[in-house]
């Protein structure tokens, strides 16, 4: 019963995207049906999350700017969406990143934007704190690409979605086990490696700091 908020705005947002935008999904069955999953992908907008939730078919869990947390009503909300606040001005928010563990202990896939903010002009830089997470649990990568939210604007933009959207899938992949506690080094490499995997599924007008890895064959539209 909990569950209700999810469920309803999901299927508002794949009804409003039916209706206005021209909404495809690549990659579908690229996703695991079952199991802890980290799910990463680019950040260009608001409608991101809505586009994933509506766009995956299992339920997703995923961090929100604890700003957004502004009243009591909002909070119940979006923790019933699957939302947990995220403090960003910390560098590494301990409470944020125990959850994230225990949804995936509990086989949930989790959504992560490693930029950690909006980046509509092309990918910026990673933080690395989500390959320290995708080590210590060793739980299974997907990477995505987001493609058209750049110019979704303002938020009130998930009711009405116009344009050309594209949710581009990739294939799961896992990171090696690494023995002992992982130097700083080891950990941006690995945020790198994924970001790259995030960027090829995406134009090459759209891969901003990741443009100019050419080591996998592109899987963008």
């Amino acid at each position: 019963m909990r569950d209700w908020p999810y469920h309803s705005c999901r299927f508002f947002q794949r009804l409003v995207l039916r209706l206005f935008a021209k909404w495809e999904v690549v990659g579908l069955e690229n996703v695991p049906p079952m199991g802890p999953l980290i799910i990463v992908a680019n950040h260009q907008a608001n409608m991101d999350p809505p586009m994933l939730v509506a766009s995956l078919n299992r339920r997703v869990y995923f961090l929100a700017k604890s700003s957004v947390f502004s009243n009591r009503f909002v909070s119940w909300l979006l923790d019933a969406y699957g939302a947990y606040p995220l403090d960003r001005d910390k560098d590494m928010d301990i409470a944020a990143y125990r959850w994230v563990i225990k949804q995936l202990r509990e086989g949930q896939p989790v959504v992560l934007f490693p930029e950690g903010t909006r980046s509509p002009g092309g990918m910026i830089k990673a933080k690395s704190g989500f390959a320290q997470i995708a080590l210590h649990t060793q739980a299974p990568i997907l990477p995505i690409g987001i493609v058209g939210t750049e110019n979704m604007g303002p938020w009130v933009r998930v009711f009405f979605p116009t344009g050309r959207l594209k949710i581009n899938i990739g294939t799961v992949f896992s990171l090696p086990d690494v023995q002992g506690k992982p130097s700083k080094e080891i950990i941006d490499s690995f945020a790198d490696m994924i970001m790259d995997r995030v960027a090829q599924l995406l134009p090459e007008s759209q891969r901003g700091v990741y443009g100019q890895q050419q080591d996998a064959p592109s899987e963008a539209p």
